[in-house]
């Protein structure tokens, strides 16, 4: 999931907390969910993994992702929200049948 916002009034230690542990190279999709964003921390991209049951949805997904923003006790509003369901993600090899013959 992909949660991208605008930050509300941080505290002091909260705006400390998010300088110190942002940063761009270490963004990854982990079930704690990361945090970038710019140096005025107005404006934040939050990335996190979320498990989903075979009947789960979207809206199912997105509950668990906003639970896990709020994990981290930041005052937030939401501007978007996208999901990436990785049971419907296709995988095409290289060299497999079916795909062009390489020469």
């Amino acid at each position: 999931m992909t949660i991208q916002g605008t930050f509300g009034d941080l505290s002091a230690a909260g705006r400390a907390s998010l300088l110190a542990g942002v940063d761009v190279l270490q963004a990854a999709y982990t079930p704690a969910g990361t945090f970038t964003c710019d140096r005025s921390i107005s404006a934040f991209t939050f990335r996190c993994q979320v498990p989903a049951d075979p009947t789960d949805g979207e809206h199912e997904a997105v509950q668990r992702a906003v639970a896990v923003l709020e994990a981290h006790g930041h005052p937030y509003r939401i501007l978007r929200v996208a999901a990436t369901d990785l049971r419907e993600v296709k995988i095409r090899r290289k060299g497999g049948s079916g795909g062009p013959a390489n020469h």
